[in-house]
């Protein structure tokens, strides 16, 4: 009798499922829901560009159809069947907290709040907060510096303190009606198990060390001094959170009888602890000792997963080093870009005023410049930089236009831009001792752009894998809910049985690779100018002008 688990992943832009065979690791069925409302399912603020929000709701209505339309899908193949699901996995995006009342309802299914975008997710990428960040990582420095060495030296707009913190000083009347706020991963096993009562709650390691300050080091979240001294709200506000935070491989609710009809399965089937979506997606890619992945989409992240045994530094401008929050036992790395795909959708839809098709015939003509031809050199810095300089208050630039520059040479430099930026996130990691044998990319970009992959194997000089999963966010769920259903002793030996990779490998071009080498000391230059050095102001004053 085949045995299948049920891995739910929630995007940026959309809800994604997928069902996967434990004995052969075959996909049985796969859907995809955009979320409804918005753009995108993101809520913008045309006066504000640091503003991101989605309403939670269309989360639960992405995941009801999608994760339907998977089980049609895979109720084709004659040896399944909906009761053979024995376990669900659940990724999410983070920091993205949702405020909800005290049965744990968000508050915007709440009539009053319905059109409140301050009562809506808080978006991974809205950057709103950067004023509450920069008093955070300041409190930090001077009472709790060992809060900021686990994230890099620096609190991020991006990040669950920095956002509920801003909540409060624009709009109290959300802030207050909140009795507590869940981060994604953690309110889709909430919704799944029926959970109304917050001392249920089993939130994830993952978003809590990550994006919360948590870590059992110091005894989980931040001290109520340190809180206290930010707002006494805040430290109110730790009162309805969590004291103890759990791996993936850990039970965090079961199916209740609600879902369980909607979607046709039986009740009381485990749900996983939530991931965010990227280091779920390094565990569908098979990371571990040695192998990075890069999960590559509207933005990058790169996860690695050290043994707890080893001697791991704090490594500054690098998100975080949190136990348990990629692989169960190891040290969980992370670091990233804030954008990557979107920087090329805007360049797109914003600058050139098209819409996808004019990808192809931008890559048609970026593949035939050789490293340089251009003359163009650019930071891809867009949506600020998550690391290594932890700034999101930096921008964009691009360097050497001429009256001839086409749009594919800026778009062949952007592309370039960010490969630069992934390598300075893995020259700051080697420096620190951490070895990097192998890489493997997955999401939509590595599936879909050869020629990026390319730039990126001759940048990094290195080859790159990619995952056989179009899925792998959802697959890297599953994993866990194989896991947990008790298929498998732990993840390893998950990973070793369901992970695989495709055929194609990107072998870096060793002329590309010199030319880019050369290339890349200048982006060093311009990086650190800008980003530290004699012209790190100059972003931040035109941001001020542009206030007024």
């Amino acid at each position: 009798m085949n045995e299948f688990v049920l891995g739910i992943d929630f995007g940026s832009n959309s809800a994604r499922a997928l069902i996967i065979d434990l004995d052969s690791g075959m996909e049985y069925g796969s859907a995809a829901c955009t979320y409804p409302g918005g753009v995108q399912g993101i809520y913008h603020d045309p006066n504000d560009a640091n503003l991101a929000r989605q309403n939670p709701l269309s989360y639960i209505t992405g995941m009801e159809k999608c994760v339907k339309e998977t089980i049609e899908q895979a109720n084709l193949k004659s040896d399944f069947k909906a009761a053979n699901i024995i376990g669900i996995g659940i990724d999410a995006t983070a920091s993205t907290p949702v405020p909800v009342d005290e049965n744990l309802s968000p508050l915007a299914s709440l009539a009053e709040f319905s059109d409140n975008l301050n009562a809506y997710a808080w978006m991974w990428k809205d950057h709103t907060s950067i004023n509450e960040a920069e008093k955070i990582t300041s409190e930090a420095q001077k009472q709790h510096p060992e809060y900021l060495a686990k994230c890099g030296g620096s609190y991020s707009s991006e990040w669950f303190w920095s956002k509920v913190w801003h909540c409060l000083s624009i709009d109290p009347k959300v802030f207050n009606a909140a009795y507590t706020w869940l981060d994604f991963p953690d309110f889709i096993p909430v919704v799944l198990g029926g959970i109304n009562d917050i001392s249920q709650v089993k939130v994830g390691i993952c978003a809590a060390g990550h994006k919360s300050l948590y870590c059992e080091e110091w005894g989980g979240l931040p001290s109520n001094d340190f809180l206290n001294s930010l707002s006494p709200e805040l430290s109110e506000l730790k009162k309805h959170l969590y004291t103890k935070a759990y791996p993936s491989d850990t039970v965090a609710a079961k199916l209740c009888p609600v879902w369980a009809k909607k979607f046709g399965l039986p009740v009381g089937i485990p749900i996983a602890a939530g991931i965010i979506d990227a280091h779920s997606g390094a565990v569908g890619a098979g990371v571990g000792k040695g192998r990075m992945v890069k999960v590559l989409g509207t933005s990058s992240c790169d996860i690695l997963a050290e043994p707890t045994h080893g001697q791991i530094p704090d490594i500054p401008g690098i998100c975080g080093i949190v136990n348990g929050s990629v692989l169960p036992g190891s040290l969980g790395i992370e670091a990233g870009q804030s954008a990557v795909g979107d920087i090329f959708n805007w360049f797109v839809s914003k600058v050139c005023d098209s819409d996808h098709k004019l990808f192809a015939k931008l890559t048609d003509e970026a593949s035939k410049l050789v490293p340089g031809e251009s003359g163009l050199l650019a930071l891809d810095w867009q949506n600020g930089n998550r690391n290594i300089l932890c700034d999101q208050q930096l921008t964009g630039l691009i360097m050497g236009m001429t009256l001839h520059t086409t749009q594919a040479e800026i778009y062949c430099a952007l592309l370039e831009a960010t490969a630069f930026g992934a390598k300075k996130i893995i020259d700051r990691l080697e420096e620190y001792g951490i070895v990097i044998k192998e890489i493997i990319c997955c999401g939509g970009i590595a599936e879909k752009d050869p020629l990026l992959m390319q730039i990126y194997a001759d940048i990094l000089g290195r080859k790159l894998l990619i995952s056989d999963s179009d899925q792998c966010c959802a697959y890297g769920a599953a994993i866990f809910a194989s896991v947990i259903a008790g298929k498998y002793k732990n993840t390893e030996e998950a990973q070793a049985k369901l992970c695989r990779f495709k055929d194609k490998i990107y072998i870096p071009n060793a002329t590309a690779q010199e030319a880019y080498n050369k290339l890349y000391k200048l982006y060093s230059e311009l990086h650190d100018s800008f980003g530290t050095g004699l012209h790190s102001e100059l972003m931040k004053k035109l941001i001020e002008i542009k206030k007024y």
